[in-house]
This record gives structure tokens, C-alpha cells and sequence, in this order.
């Protein structure tokens, strides 16, 4: 079972902001903060995302948050477009993983590759 992930981010105030916007429609937002350097995010009360300044950034990574809905996805999408992202896959079914992953796909402003994907089939 997965418990958290850390990211590291050259920029924590824009990372927090970036992460801050994308992750509402998630019911994902910022909880903690440790000093001025680390941000929290989850579902209170638990913190299971987190943002750190580094000063030399781990490339590779690739997080995807669960989402409620394909209108979710489309959002997130949307949102992480207009916070500075670049799309890395736009929102749409992947029945190469199966046939109901509905998924989007962004590089956040330091390279991450983060996902919202809905496993739901539509309604």
C-alpha cells in the first residue's frame, strides 16, 4: 500500500500554486507546510502528496491521482493547461490499458508527468 510520494521542485511558491489550482477538482488540497521549503497535499486529515525545493530534481516520475469522473479528467486538464503545465496526453480513453481508463496527462513545471485518470465506465 502506497502511504506518499515526494517530488522534488525547483520553485516551491510556483509549484504550490500550480499544484494548488490542479489538484481542486480532485478534492486534493494543501494541508501542511514545513517551513518554507515542503507542501503537504491529500484528503484531510492525511497528507499523501508532497512538493519539495531541491536543488537538483529527479526527472522521471509519474503520479496519477484517481479521479471521479471523465468531467474530472477533462478539469484537471483544463486547470493544469492554464497553470503553466504542458499537455503530455489529452484527455481521452487508453483501452490499451483497458476499456474504461480515461485518462489526462501533464508535465508539471518541472518535467513530472502527473495523471488524473478515471477507471469508471460512462453513466
Amino acid at each position: 500500500m502506497l502511504d506518499h510520494v515526494t517530488i522534488g521542485v525547483r520553485d516551491v511558491e510556483r509549484s504550490k500554486t500550480f499544484y494548488d489550482a490542479i489538484l481542486r477538482p480532485l478534492a486534493i488540497e494543501r494541508l501542511y507546510a514545513e517551513g518554507e521549503t515542503f507542501a503537504g497535499y491529500g484528503i484531510r486529515p492525511k497528507a499523501f502528496f508532497w512538493i519539495g525545493q531541491r536543488d537538483v530534481l529527479q526527472t522521471g516520475a509519474h503520479i496519477a491521482f484517481t479521479a471521479g469522473s471523465r468531467k474530472i479528467v477533462d478539469e484537471f486538464h483544463w486547470l493544469a493547461l492554464a497553470a503553466g503545465g504542458t499537455d503530455n496526453g489529452a484527455p481521452g480513453l487508453r483501452p490499451h490499458y483497458h476499456q474504461n481508463y480515461y485518462g489526462a496527462f501533464i508535465l508539471d513545471p518541472d518535467g513530472h508527468n502527473i495523471e488524473a485518470v478515471c477507471h469508471l465506465p460512462v453513466k
